[in-house]
Protein backbone atom coordinates (compact mmCIF):
# COMPACT_ATOMS: atom_id res chain seq x y z
CA UNK A 1 0.00 0.00 0.00
CA UNK A 2 1.28 3.45 -0.90
CA UNK A 3 -0.10 6.77 0.34
CA UNK A 4 0.31 9.96 -1.62
CA UNK A 5 -0.80 13.53 -0.95
CA UNK A 6 -1.56 15.89 -3.81
CA UNK A 7 -2.29 19.58 -3.42
CA UNK A 8 -3.72 20.46 -6.84
CA UNK A 9 -5.40 18.86 -9.85
CA UNK A 10 -2.05 19.15 -11.65
CA UNK A 11 -0.30 17.13 -8.93
CA UNK A 12 -3.06 14.51 -9.06
CA UNK A 13 -2.66 14.26 -12.84
CA UNK A 14 1.14 13.99 -12.46
CA UNK A 15 0.69 11.12 -10.00
CA UNK A 16 -1.64 9.44 -12.50
CA UNK A 17 1.00 9.89 -15.20
CA UNK A 18 3.69 8.21 -13.07
CA UNK A 19 1.30 5.42 -12.08
CA UNK A 20 -0.03 4.88 -15.61
CA UNK A 21 3.43 4.67 -17.13
CA UNK A 22 4.21 1.60 -14.98
CA UNK A 23 1.06 -0.41 -15.78
CA UNK A 24 1.10 -3.49 -17.97
CA UNK A 25 -1.62 -4.62 -20.39
CA UNK A 26 -4.34 -6.55 -18.57
CA UNK A 27 -4.23 -4.36 -15.45
CA UNK A 28 -7.57 -3.38 -13.92
CA UNK A 29 -7.60 -0.28 -11.72
CA UNK A 30 -10.66 0.40 -9.53
CA UNK A 31 -11.08 4.01 -8.41
CA UNK A 32 -12.99 4.83 -5.22
CA UNK A 33 -13.84 8.25 -3.84
CA UNK A 34 -16.45 10.94 -3.61
CA UNK A 35 -17.45 13.31 -6.39
CA UNK A 36 -14.67 15.82 -7.08
CA UNK A 37 -11.98 13.80 -5.31
CA UNK A 38 -9.65 13.63 -8.32
CA UNK A 39 -10.44 10.32 -10.01
CA UNK A 40 -10.75 11.76 -13.52
CA UNK A 41 -7.62 13.95 -13.11
CA UNK A 42 -5.69 10.83 -12.12
CA UNK A 43 -6.91 8.94 -15.20
CA UNK A 44 -6.09 11.93 -17.42
CA UNK A 45 -2.47 11.58 -16.33
CA UNK A 46 -2.46 7.83 -16.94
CA UNK A 47 -3.93 8.27 -20.44
CA UNK A 48 -1.29 10.90 -21.22
CA UNK A 49 1.42 8.47 -20.05
CA UNK A 50 0.19 5.89 -22.56
CA UNK A 51 0.66 8.39 -25.42
CA UNK A 52 -2.98 8.40 -26.45
CA UNK A 53 -2.66 11.86 -27.99
CA UNK A 54 -5.98 13.08 -26.55
CA UNK A 55 -7.15 14.39 -23.19
CA UNK A 56 -9.32 11.93 -21.29
CA UNK A 57 -12.85 13.03 -20.40
CA UNK A 58 -15.17 11.60 -17.79
CA UNK A 59 -17.22 8.75 -19.27
CA UNK A 60 -20.17 9.40 -16.92
CA UNK A 61 -22.69 9.47 -19.78
CA UNK A 62 -20.97 7.23 -22.31
CA UNK A 63 -20.02 4.65 -19.59
CA UNK A 64 -16.83 3.69 -21.50
CA UNK A 65 -14.25 5.82 -23.31
CA UNK A 66 -11.49 4.07 -25.26
CA UNK A 67 -8.12 5.76 -25.74
CA UNK A 68 -5.61 4.23 -28.15
CA UNK A 69 -1.94 4.61 -27.38
CA UNK A 70 1.07 2.40 -26.82
CA UNK A 71 -1.41 0.35 -24.77
CA UNK A 72 -5.17 1.00 -25.12
CA UNK A 73 -6.81 2.54 -22.04
CA UNK A 74 -10.44 1.70 -21.28
CA UNK A 75 -11.87 4.38 -18.99
CA UNK A 76 -15.18 3.33 -17.43
CA UNK A 77 -17.57 5.06 -15.07
CA UNK A 78 -20.19 3.22 -13.02
CA UNK A 79 -21.67 6.38 -11.41
CA UNK A 80 -24.99 6.28 -13.28
CA UNK A 81 -25.40 2.50 -13.22
CA UNK A 82 -27.99 0.81 -11.06
CA UNK A 83 -25.80 -2.25 -10.56
CA UNK A 84 -23.35 -4.77 -12.02
CA UNK A 85 -25.81 -6.06 -14.65
CA UNK A 86 -25.80 -2.71 -16.42
CA UNK A 87 -22.00 -2.78 -16.65
CA UNK A 88 -22.16 -6.27 -18.13
CA UNK A 89 -24.62 -5.01 -20.76
CA UNK A 90 -21.99 -2.56 -22.12
CA UNK A 91 -19.47 -5.37 -22.66
CA UNK A 92 -17.47 -5.02 -19.44
CA UNK A 93 -16.18 -8.59 -19.58
CA UNK A 94 -14.83 -8.16 -23.11
CA UNK A 95 -12.66 -5.26 -21.94
CA UNK A 96 -11.24 -7.47 -19.19
CA UNK A 97 -10.86 -10.65 -21.23
CA UNK A 98 -8.76 -9.11 -23.99
CA UNK A 99 -5.77 -8.41 -21.70
CA UNK A 100 -4.49 -6.03 -24.35
CA UNK A 101 -5.40 -2.83 -22.55
CA UNK A 102 -5.56 -1.17 -19.16
CA UNK A 103 -8.96 -0.64 -17.51
CA UNK A 104 -9.70 2.26 -15.17
CA UNK A 105 -13.10 2.11 -13.46
CA UNK A 106 -14.48 5.15 -11.64
CA UNK A 107 -17.13 4.54 -8.97
CA UNK A 108 -16.00 0.92 -8.82
CA UNK A 109 -17.88 0.33 -5.57
CA UNK A 110 -21.06 0.10 -7.66
CA UNK A 111 -19.76 -2.96 -9.53
CA UNK A 112 -17.35 -4.39 -6.97
CA UNK A 113 -18.66 -7.94 -7.40
CA UNK A 114 -17.39 -7.90 -11.02
CA UNK A 115 -13.82 -6.87 -10.20
CA UNK A 116 -11.06 -9.45 -10.74
CA UNK A 117 -9.07 -10.55 -7.67
CA UNK A 118 -5.89 -8.86 -8.91
CA UNK A 119 -7.54 -5.43 -9.26
CA UNK A 120 -5.42 -2.47 -8.19
CA UNK A 121 -7.52 -0.33 -5.83
CA UNK A 122 -7.01 3.42 -5.69
CA UNK A 123 -8.90 5.36 -3.02
CA UNK A 124 -9.22 9.15 -3.13
CA UNK A 125 -9.95 11.11 0.05
CA UNK A 126 -10.62 14.84 0.16
CA UNK A 127 -8.64 16.13 3.15
CA UNK A 128 -9.35 19.82 2.53
CA UNK A 129 -10.38 22.13 -0.31
CA UNK A 130 -7.19 21.57 -2.30
CA UNK A 131 -5.55 18.49 -0.77
CA UNK A 132 -6.21 14.84 -1.62
CA UNK A 133 -4.93 11.66 -0.02
CA UNK A 134 -4.55 8.92 -2.62
CA UNK A 135 -4.01 5.36 -1.45
CA UNK A 136 -2.87 2.75 -3.98
CA UNK A 137 -3.31 -0.90 -3.01
CA UNK A 138 -2.10 -3.77 -5.11
CA UNK A 139 -3.18 -7.32 -4.32
CA UNK A 140 -1.06 -8.63 -1.45
CA UNK A 141 0.17 -5.23 -0.23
Amino acid sequence: MKRHTTRSPEETEALGFAFGSMLKPGTVVALFGELGAGKTCFVQGAVRARRAGVRANSPTYSIVNVYPGDVPVYHMDAYRLKGPDEMLSVGFEEYLDGHNGICFIEWAERIESLLPDATVRVTFRVTNETEREIIIRREGT
